[in-house]
Protein backbone atom coordinates (compact mmCIF):
# COMPACT_ATOMS: atom_id res chain seq x y z
CA UNK A 1 0.00 0.00 0.00
CA UNK A 2 0.80 3.58 -0.65
CA UNK A 3 0.79 5.71 2.11
CA UNK A 4 -1.29 9.13 1.37
CA UNK A 5 1.71 12.05 1.15
CA UNK A 6 0.79 15.04 3.34
CA UNK A 7 -0.47 17.90 1.87
CA UNK A 8 1.32 21.13 1.82
CA UNK A 9 -0.44 23.12 4.35
CA UNK A 10 0.54 20.43 6.84
CA UNK A 11 4.14 21.09 5.69
CA UNK A 12 3.88 24.46 6.20
CA UNK A 13 2.39 24.13 9.63
CA UNK A 14 4.66 21.84 10.13
CA UNK A 15 7.74 24.00 9.76
CA UNK A 16 5.88 26.89 11.64
CA UNK A 17 4.78 24.98 14.74
CA UNK A 18 8.72 24.03 14.96
CA UNK A 19 9.55 27.82 14.53
CA UNK A 20 7.45 28.59 17.61
CA UNK A 21 8.06 25.36 19.38
CA UNK A 22 11.86 26.28 19.54
CA UNK A 23 11.37 30.39 19.95
CA UNK A 24 12.59 31.19 16.65
CA UNK A 25 9.09 32.98 16.20
CA UNK A 26 8.41 33.94 20.16
CA UNK A 27 4.92 34.33 22.17
CA UNK A 28 3.14 37.72 20.81
CA UNK A 29 5.19 37.91 17.77
CA UNK A 30 3.54 39.08 14.63
CA UNK A 31 3.62 36.34 11.63
CA UNK A 32 4.68 38.08 8.48
CA UNK A 33 1.66 39.10 6.49
CA UNK A 34 -0.29 35.74 4.65
CA UNK A 35 0.79 37.33 1.20
CA UNK A 36 4.71 37.23 2.75
CA UNK A 37 4.69 33.61 4.01
CA UNK A 38 2.26 32.60 1.09
CA UNK A 39 5.27 34.11 -1.29
CA UNK A 40 7.76 32.29 1.00
CA UNK A 41 6.51 29.05 0.62
CA UNK A 42 5.91 29.66 -3.10
CA UNK A 43 1.75 28.54 -2.18
CA UNK A 44 -1.49 30.15 -2.83
CA UNK A 45 -2.81 32.24 0.12
CA UNK A 46 -5.61 29.50 0.28
CA UNK A 47 -2.97 27.06 1.17
CA UNK A 48 -1.21 29.39 3.04
CA UNK A 49 -4.58 30.32 5.17
CA UNK A 50 -5.49 26.38 5.70
CA UNK A 51 -1.83 26.57 7.52
CA UNK A 52 -2.57 28.89 9.77
CA UNK A 53 -6.12 27.40 10.54
CA UNK A 54 -4.46 24.54 11.91
CA UNK A 55 -1.84 26.38 14.26
CA UNK A 56 -5.05 28.23 15.13
CA UNK A 57 -6.63 25.54 15.80
CA UNK A 58 -4.04 23.93 18.14
CA UNK A 59 -4.14 27.57 19.73
CA UNK A 60 -0.36 28.25 18.89
CA UNK A 61 -1.51 31.16 16.56
CA UNK A 62 -4.25 33.40 16.89
CA UNK A 63 -5.71 36.14 14.50
CA UNK A 64 -6.07 39.47 15.34
CA UNK A 65 -9.06 41.01 13.13
CA UNK A 66 -6.82 44.31 11.26
CA UNK A 67 -3.34 43.14 12.80
CA UNK A 68 -2.98 39.74 11.51
CA UNK A 69 -1.38 36.90 12.87
CA UNK A 70 0.28 36.81 16.32
CA UNK A 71 2.13 34.09 18.01
CA UNK A 72 -0.02 33.14 21.25
CA UNK A 73 1.12 33.86 24.66
CA UNK A 74 0.88 30.41 26.54
CA UNK A 75 -2.40 30.92 28.55
CA UNK A 76 -1.69 32.68 32.12
CA UNK A 77 -4.45 32.08 34.96
CA UNK A 78 -6.32 34.32 36.82
CA UNK A 79 -8.67 33.44 40.05
CA UNK A 80 -11.84 34.30 40.15
CA UNK A 81 -12.74 34.38 44.40
CA UNK A 82 -16.46 33.19 44.86
CA UNK A 83 -18.96 34.46 47.43
CA UNK A 84 -17.28 37.97 47.10
CA UNK A 85 -17.24 37.86 43.56
CA UNK A 86 -13.52 39.48 42.63
CA UNK A 87 -10.88 38.69 40.79
CA UNK A 88 -8.25 37.48 43.20
CA UNK A 89 -5.69 40.78 43.79
CA UNK A 90 -2.23 38.89 43.17
CA UNK A 91 -3.49 37.72 39.69
CA UNK A 92 -5.71 40.76 39.02
CA UNK A 93 -3.78 43.18 39.68
CA UNK A 94 -0.46 42.53 38.34
CA UNK A 95 0.43 45.66 36.15
CA UNK A 96 0.35 43.16 33.01
CA UNK A 97 -3.17 42.70 33.12
CA UNK A 98 -5.64 45.46 32.40
CA UNK A 99 -9.36 45.78 32.37
CA UNK A 100 -11.18 47.67 30.52
CA UNK A 101 -14.70 49.69 31.22
CA UNK A 102 -17.18 51.26 29.63
CA UNK A 103 -20.26 52.70 31.08
CA UNK A 104 -23.51 53.08 30.25
CA UNK A 105 -27.47 53.59 31.19
CA UNK A 106 -29.65 51.20 30.08
CA UNK A 107 -33.36 50.04 30.18
CA UNK A 108 -34.05 46.62 31.35
CA UNK A 109 -35.81 43.71 29.21
CA UNK A 110 -36.11 40.01 28.85
CA UNK A 111 -33.48 38.28 31.24
CA UNK A 112 -32.26 41.46 33.19
CA UNK A 113 -35.55 41.83 34.42
CA UNK A 114 -36.33 38.51 35.89
CA UNK A 115 -32.27 38.88 37.43
CA UNK A 116 -32.77 41.90 39.20
CA UNK A 117 -36.46 41.78 39.83
CA UNK A 118 -37.72 45.17 37.91
CA UNK A 119 -40.55 46.41 35.47
CA UNK A 120 -39.43 46.22 32.05
CA UNK A 121 -37.83 49.13 30.95
CA UNK A 122 -36.68 50.24 34.70
CA UNK A 123 -33.01 52.37 33.93
CA UNK A 124 -29.99 50.87 35.34
CA UNK A 125 -26.66 51.50 35.31
CA UNK A 126 -24.29 48.84 33.05
CA UNK A 127 -20.73 48.56 33.41
CA UNK A 128 -18.69 46.16 30.43
CA UNK A 129 -15.62 45.33 31.68
CA UNK A 130 -12.86 42.63 29.38
CA UNK A 131 -9.94 41.94 31.82
CA UNK A 132 -6.88 41.78 29.19
CA UNK A 133 -3.03 40.86 29.15
CA UNK A 134 -1.55 42.66 26.21
CA UNK A 135 -3.31 41.75 23.15
CA UNK A 136 -4.74 38.62 24.85
CA UNK A 137 -8.44 38.92 26.61
CA UNK A 138 -8.88 37.18 29.45
CA UNK A 139 -12.49 37.87 31.15
CA UNK A 140 -15.92 39.13 30.82
CA UNK A 141 -18.18 40.66 33.26
CA UNK A 142 -21.41 42.79 32.28
CA UNK A 143 -22.48 43.84 35.46
CA UNK A 144 -25.82 45.99 36.16
CA UNK A 145 -27.35 47.88 39.24
CA UNK A 146 -30.35 49.57 39.61
CA UNK A 147 -30.22 53.00 38.71
CA UNK A 148 -31.66 54.39 41.64
CA UNK A 149 -29.23 52.91 43.62
CA UNK A 150 -26.12 53.55 41.39
CA UNK A 151 -24.65 57.25 43.41
CA UNK A 152 -23.95 60.08 41.64
CA UNK A 153 -20.85 60.02 39.33
CA UNK A 154 -20.42 56.28 39.03
CA UNK A 155 -20.84 56.37 34.84
CA UNK A 156 -18.13 59.20 35.06
CA UNK A 157 -14.94 57.91 33.50
CA UNK A 158 -13.03 59.31 36.68
CA UNK A 159 -15.37 57.84 38.99
CA UNK A 160 -13.54 55.99 41.55
CA UNK A 161 -16.12 52.87 40.87
CA UNK A 162 -14.16 52.10 38.00
CA UNK A 163 -11.29 50.66 40.23
CA UNK A 164 -13.49 48.28 41.64
CA UNK A 165 -15.03 47.44 38.50
CA UNK A 166 -11.53 46.03 37.69
CA UNK A 167 -11.63 43.26 39.73
CA UNK A 168 -15.35 42.30 38.64
CA UNK A 169 -16.08 42.97 42.20
CA UNK A 170 -19.87 43.52 43.17
CA UNK A 171 -19.98 47.35 42.95
CA UNK A 172 -22.60 48.46 45.88
CA UNK A 173 -22.06 48.47 49.39
CA UNK A 174 -21.86 44.98 51.01
CA UNK A 175 -24.83 43.07 50.26
CA UNK A 176 -26.91 40.27 52.39
CA UNK A 177 -26.39 37.86 50.28
CA UNK A 178 -24.42 36.70 47.12
CA UNK A 179 -25.72 33.87 44.62
CA UNK A 180 -23.21 32.58 42.27
CA UNK A 181 -24.57 29.77 39.24
CA UNK A 182 -22.12 28.67 37.72
CA UNK A 183 -21.67 26.45 34.71
CA UNK A 184 -19.21 25.26 31.38
CA UNK A 185 -20.84 25.73 27.81
CA UNK A 186 -19.73 27.10 24.79
CA UNK A 187 -19.23 30.47 24.24
CA UNK A 188 -21.53 32.34 22.16
CA UNK A 189 -20.60 34.11 18.93
CA UNK A 190 -19.98 37.26 20.32
CA UNK A 191 -17.78 36.14 23.49
CA UNK A 192 -16.24 33.81 21.29
CA UNK A 193 -15.18 36.46 19.00
CA UNK A 194 -13.90 39.36 22.01
CA UNK A 195 -12.38 36.51 23.89
CA UNK A 196 -10.67 35.57 20.60
CA UNK A 197 -11.22 31.85 21.12
CA UNK A 198 -12.35 28.95 19.01
CA UNK A 199 -16.52 28.49 19.66
CA UNK A 200 -15.39 24.62 20.69
CA UNK A 201 -13.32 26.04 23.66
CA UNK A 202 -15.43 26.00 26.96
CA UNK A 203 -15.98 28.65 28.80
CA UNK A 204 -16.91 29.21 32.37
CA UNK A 205 -20.10 31.20 32.92
CA UNK A 206 -21.13 32.92 36.53
CA UNK A 207 -24.15 34.69 36.82
CA UNK A 208 -24.07 36.68 40.39
CA UNK A 209 -27.05 38.40 41.97
CA UNK A 210 -26.48 40.24 45.04
CA UNK A 211 -29.00 41.34 47.48
CA UNK A 212 -29.76 43.52 50.29
CA UNK A 213 -30.88 42.53 53.48
CA UNK A 214 -34.79 43.15 52.44
CA UNK A 215 -34.08 41.02 49.94
CA UNK A 216 -33.74 43.64 47.15
CA UNK A 217 -31.32 42.78 44.39
CA UNK A 218 -28.79 45.37 44.07
CA UNK A 219 -26.72 43.92 41.74
CA UNK A 220 -26.52 41.27 39.07
CA UNK A 221 -23.26 40.63 37.14
CA UNK A 222 -22.78 37.92 34.15
CA UNK A 223 -19.38 37.12 33.69
CA UNK A 224 -17.36 34.77 31.12
CA UNK A 225 -14.07 33.00 31.46
CA UNK A 226 -12.20 30.67 28.69
CA UNK A 227 -11.57 27.54 30.56
CA UNK A 228 -8.02 27.34 30.41
CA UNK A 229 -7.40 30.73 32.24
CA UNK A 230 -9.02 31.03 35.21
CA UNK A 231 -9.88 28.65 38.33
CA UNK A 232 -12.75 29.56 40.40
CA UNK A 233 -12.41 29.68 44.61
CA UNK A 234 -15.73 28.88 46.17
CA UNK A 235 -15.29 29.05 50.04
CA UNK A 236 -17.86 26.85 52.49
CA UNK A 237 -18.87 27.88 55.58
CA UNK A 238 -20.09 25.11 58.09
CA UNK A 239 -23.77 25.57 59.20
CA UNK A 240 -24.36 24.06 62.53
CA UNK A 241 -28.00 22.32 62.40
CA UNK A 242 -30.00 24.19 65.11
CA UNK A 243 -31.67 20.78 66.60
CA UNK A 244 -27.68 19.97 67.30
CA UNK A 245 -27.66 22.86 69.31
CA UNK A 246 -30.54 22.83 71.56
CA UNK A 247 -29.96 19.24 72.59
Amino acid sequence: MTRPVPSRHHDIADDLRHQITTGHIKPGERLPSEAGLADRYKVSTVTLRSALAVLQGEGLVEKIHGKGNFVRRPPRKIVYVGGWGTLDPWTAAEAALGVTVHTDTVQANGPLTTLLKVPTGSPLAEFSCISHEGESPHGLARIYIPRDLAPAGVLDDDSWWRETATRFAVLGPRPATVRETVCARPPTPDEASALRIRSVVAVLAITRVATDSTGRVVEAALLVFPGDRVDAVFNTHHVTDERQTQQ
